[in-house]
């Protein structure tokens, strides 16, 4: 079950919205608790015991470590492997299974490989959601959870389970206990989640068969066409994934919960240091909390700092996928940052127009690598984008670019190309944090107009078109 789903929209968010707003507030957890896993459950099946088992091995494993303080070292290192084994297991296993026969067949050892396997919904998700518990505790800046309920409730969420946000457990301590849900908070919970849904469908999907036209195509793909297909992909995944989010911290506002942002207008970024702040946002500060700061950061001198930059974007390029093209996508970034650090193009406010088109035009390109399906097929369209190529166009590119197809992806474009701080209407003087106009600054009747206006256009787009997953749902 997805967000964009129609049983979602039209069976499981009424049932339990409706079950929220009438039941007692001491029931409030039980019920969403409930509809949480029944919403995993629908989609996961029988791999719902990996979530199960990264819940109880983190609530027992904090809890432990919490009462013997000085004598936690071998708790905490058993609570980590019992954590990370499923996400390592099902993500990892394959791949570095993969590389070690390729290193040693190079002295002519042959083996059997590891069957890949497909991954249960969210794991990256929920696992690092899990750890950041543990290690919050670790560290002593949270006391762990009463009740294993509340753990479970606050790691099985199903607003952010399957995609994040990835929320920090002193982000919403309290609100495990009690929280208000309101007539306000539901109004402007919907007009957020219904701005994600317009994203995610009227213009994410709309983009996306032109993207996937694109990097299908091989002889018939010019250097215009690549350009394209790259930045319908760029298009795509933005409003992809911060659609999801807007849903997700939408579908929290009105259950009473207040989720961090994830997106701030990315591709407005003048460098590839701003980016990574601006994108994905509680994924790259967990790194830079739980990894980039405990390995020095940039205490320790210039080449300490470098390989902690390194350290993270391989991690933060394996969290993605146990795959070369994630690596080399992971790769680039790093190195890019690193070049920063260098030129100190990272920190100067010289000429932001050309430093904004060298940063989104990088982007661009480490996105080939995130997108192809091998080293070879990447390589192969980076060559095509500055190829200079005319000729006959692939017709699959060719029928994918109708006019709403197109049209769409110029309002992408615009939206995220926008100078921060536009007026966008009346009621609207700057921009929200996910690069469209502002939900909560509207007045009431705009809200409902705006729901009124983007949940049918959505919902006819997806009974016409049917539903799409969200993209990160992979990871």
């Amino acid at each position: 079950m997805v967000f964009s789903s129609p049983i979602f929209l039209t069976v499981f968010l009424p049932i339990v919205l409706l079950a929220m707003v009438v039941a007692p507030k001491f029931l409030r957890n039980v019920v969403l608790l409930g509809a949480s896993l029944v919403f995993y459950y629908w989609g996961a099946a029988l791999d719902t015991w990996v979530l199960l088992w990264v819940v109880g091995a983190s609530f027992l494993g904090a809890r432990a470590i919490f009462r013997r303080p000085g004598e936690s070292r071998f708790a905490f290192g058993l609570t980590l492997v019992a954590v990370l084994v499923p996400l390592l297991w099902f993500k990892y296993a394959a791949f570095f299974s993969d590389v070690g026969l390729d290193v040693l067949s190079v002295f002519g050892v042959e083996g059997s490989p590891l069957a890949s396997r497909v991954l249960p919904v969210g794991i990256s998700f929920f696992t690092f959601q899990a750890l950041s518990y543990v290690l919050d505790v670790r560290r002593g800046v949270a006391e762990p959870l009463d009740r294993a309920d509340r753990h479970l409730l606050y790691i099985a969420l199903f607003p952010q389970l399957i995609a994040g946000p990835i929320v920090r457990y002193a982000e919403i301590r309290d609100q495990l206990y009690e929280r208000v849900i309101t007539a306000d908070r539901l109004a402007v919970g919907a007009t957020r989640f219904a701005h994600g849904l317009a994203k995610k469908v009227i213009i994410a999907d709309s983009v996306a068969p032109i993207a996937d036209a694109a990097f299908a195509s091989g002889d018939g793909r010019t250097m215009i066409a690549a350009w394209v297909g790259v930045l319908a992909y760029t298009v795509q995944i933005y409003f992809d994934f911060s659609g999801y989010s807007d849903m997700a911290i939408g579908l929290g506002t009105m259950f009473g919960f207040t989720f961090p942002e994830n997106f701030a207008r990315p591709y407005s970024s003048t460098s590839i240091t701003e980016f990574w702040r601006r994108w994905h946002i509680t994924l790259s500060s967990w790194f830079r909390d739980y990894v980039y700061i405990p390995l020095g950061g940039s205490r320790n001198g210039s080449a300490a700092t470098y390989r902690n930059l390194a350290t993270v974007f391989f991690l933060t390029a394996l969290w993605h996928g146990a795959a070369w093209t994630f690596l080399v996508w992971g790769g680039l970034h790093g190195l890019w940052l690193i070049v920063e650090r260098v030129t100190g193009l990272g920190t100067t406010e010289r000429l932001p127009a050309l430093r904004r088109v060298l940063t989104l035009g990088i982007v661009m390109i480490a996105w080939v690598f995130f997108r192809a399906t091998s080293i070879g097929a990447a390589g192969s369209y980076v060559a095509d984008l500055f190829s200079f190529s005319g000729g006959p166009v692939d017709p699959e590119i060719i029928a994918a670019m109708t006019a709403p197809n197109v049209l769409m992806l110029a309002i992408g474009v615009a939206s995220f190309l926008l100078p921060t701080g536009a007026v966008v209407g009346p009621w609207l003087s700057r921009m929200d944090p996910s690069g469209l106009a502002s939900t909560a600054a509207m007045p009431q009747l705009a809200r409902m107009g705006y729901v009124a206006l983007a949940v049918p256009l959505s919902m006819a787009l997806i009974f016409a078109n049917g539903f799409s997953p969200f993209l990160y749902f992979q990871f």
